[in-house]
């Protein structure tokens, strides 16, 4: 038995509150060690008499390259537990794991209260909530500047006809807040219920990171009737609307940097940033040790994006009411945290107060690219941008980077770094303005594109499709990616558009079984490539089959075939070309 590998922490992701009287527990295990692991315990005050609850058997879920992850959901009706593992090894072996480590199974270490984890009371306001509207969202990401241009008067002095070149980093189109409006019945047709807005506040750039003003929609964009009006117009269509929060850094143009500018550490705003000397200042250079000899923090090495000190109270309290702002005079929806994992952990608990208080199941969104436990604790972010589990997509099925196995390996263990209802919220990215479009990262192969937006759209999780994307747009990196959206019927492509279409209808259609239930990998065959994924609820099974070789494959199929590039509904045999897929109800 390889005890060093046997893991379980309470209160956490491997013991959780998942419904008011439910606990989930999951036990870590090297791969292929354990043959069994039952849950042992009940009612602390019992268990302190010697009484016990009958063992329950746990089941073995996932497995990464290295671990085997095992899982029970036990009912306590007087809301506490204690609890320990009995493990039995391949060999027969039997040993107790409990929260003062390893024992060799006896009567007496069973008998031993002290020796058991210990959840002491199910608080229901310390249960991680997932929001039931967020759970069944398709969200649309929009970059306003190249979306659609629905009021030239407000267009950016030198502004570019709308798509007459590649965008340059400094590029102006003239795209609004108008536009959006103008076209939220396409929106509405594809089938999307959320939009994520990039920053939409007054900025110096284009893409409107680095803030000047929080109050105040960009005159590029509108103004604040023109947004109240957006937003009445989402909701009338049953769409949600996200906005961008740009809290960790402000534009080196806003007044309160200027003051700092101009009055360094007598300016009133001075503590409002992490300026490390004074005069506050940066050396332009090429030169990689000379272009960063900045006095102060910054997003990044960016000079012209000057770090806030989130835990300035003064600057708190602009923040949140600014948060409070958007909420309670436009209503939207959810924020998106733009660079939230810099950004101190004490404000972000502050600010989800101020939103749940202000505005009852608003969600929010982190960005945080990598392992993100402490930020989806149920007190921060509901939700990250899940870029680590779509980069294991990617990995396998366009950048040819990773194994089948490796993928598998890869997903399984994102899974298990959050609870189950985080992972129902967690948002799923094939792309964005930070990265090169997904049918670009395709070498422009829609097939392929297909299959790997079909087999996201199957993961728990809630899908965001870029702007663009459905019609088979295409872009490298920043700012490539950020191309004007093509409106032209005769220049899209419908078919892809049609294709998008059926899919969120699929995952809409399907939404509770795809966010709730188990991963079950049937079939991961890496020699030729077949993949079959299986989600099982309430009596009812999905399965979803994948040809990610090179060669047809002449299959066996049982079942109804929901979405396929096949026009038979019930056929027993098919073919599947290479980069083919079939979604079943069985």
């Amino acid at each position: 038995m390889n005890t060093a590998a046997i893991y379980h922490r309470p209160e956490s992701e491997f013991a959780y509150l998942y419904e008011k009287e439910t606990l989930h527990l999951r036990l870590r295990t090297a791969k292929s060690d354990i043959s069994s692991v039952q849950v042992v315990g009940g009612d602390p005050y019992l268990v302190e008499k010697g009484q016990r609850e009958t063992p329950i058997d746990m089941v073995k879920i996932l497995s990464t390259d290295l671990h085997d992850y095992w899982f029970a959901s036990v009912k306590a009706p007087f809301k506490r537990l204690s609890y320990g593992f009995v493990l039995t090894s391949e060999d027969h072996v039997q040993v107790f794991y409990g929260d003062q480590g390893l024992f060799p199974l006896s009567k007496n270490v069973l008998g031993s209260p002290n020796l058991y984890f210990r959840l002491p009371y199910f608080h229901e306001i310390d249960r991680f909530k997932a929001l039931k509207w967020a759970e069944e969202t398709v969200w649309y990401q929009i970059f306003p500047e190249r979306f659609a241009n629905g009021d030239k008067s407000n267009d950016p002095k030198g502004a570019l006809r709308w798509g007459s070149k590649v965008p340059g980093r400094q590029d102006y189109f003239g795209g609004d807040l108008q536009g959006v409006i103008d076209h939220l019945d396409y929106v509405k047709e594809l089938g999307i219920n959320g939009i994520y807005l990039c920053p939409i506040f007054k900025a110096y750039s284009n893409h409107k990171y680095d803030t000047i003003d929080y109050r105040k929609i960009d005159p590029d964009f509108g103004d604040e009737k023109v947004f109240k009006n957006l937003v009445e117009e989402c909701h009338k269509r049953g769409i949600k609307v996200m906005l961008d929060a740009v809290f960790n850094h402000m534009g080196d143009q806003s007044p309160q940097w200027q003051d700092v500018l101009a009055k360094g550490k007598d300016s009133k705003y001075a503590e409002w940033f992490h300026v490390n000397a004074f005069p506050a200042s940066y050396k332009e250079s090429n030169d990689f040790e000379e272009a960063h000899q900045l006095t102060y923090d910054t997003f990044a090495f960016t000079p012209h994006m000057p770090k806030l000190n989130t835990a300035n109270p003064e600057v708190q309290e602009y923040l949140l009411d600014t948060a409070k702002y958007w909420i309670e005079n436009f209503d939207i929806d959810a924020w998106r945290l733009d660079v939230a994992n810099e950004v101190d952990h004490a404000f972000w608990k502050k600010f989800r107060k101020v939103c749940d208080e202000t505005k009852k199941d608003f969600y929010i969104l982190g960005e945080i690219w990598h392992s993100a436990q402490k930020w989806l604790e149920g007190d921060e972010s509901h939700a990250v941008m899940n870029y680590a589990y779509t980069d294991a997509i990617m990995g396998y099925f366009v950048k040819k980077q990773l194994s089948l196995k490796e993928m598998v390996s890869a997903i399984n263990q994102q899974l298990m770094l959050y609870r189950d209802q985080t992972n129902q919220v967690q948002f799923n990215v094939l792309d964005s303005h930070d990265t090169p479009r997904l049918l670009t990262q395709a070498q422009e192969d829609k097939e392929l594109m297909k299959q790997v937006l079909v087999f996201t759209y199957l993961q728990p999780g809630v899908p965001c499709l870029y702007y663009g994307d459905e019609i088979g747009m295409t872009g490298g990196a920043d700012p490539l990616c950020r191309k004007c959206m093509v409106w032209k019927e005769d220049e899209q492509d419908q078919e892809l558009f049609q294709f998008v279409k059926k899919l969120i209808a699929l995952r809409k259609t399907w939404q509770k079984m795809i966010s709730q239930a188990r991963m079950d990998w049937q079939e991961t065959n890496e020699e030729n490539g077949l993949l079959i994924l299986e989600r099982k609820l309430n009596g009812e099974t999905l399965q979803a089959i994948f040809n990610t070789g090179k060669q047809e494959m002449n299959l066996a199929i049982t079942g109804e075939i929901l979405f396929s590039h096949l026009s038979q509904q019930k056929v027993e045999r098919i073919t599947l070309q290479a980069k083919g897929f079939l979604v079943l109800k069985i």
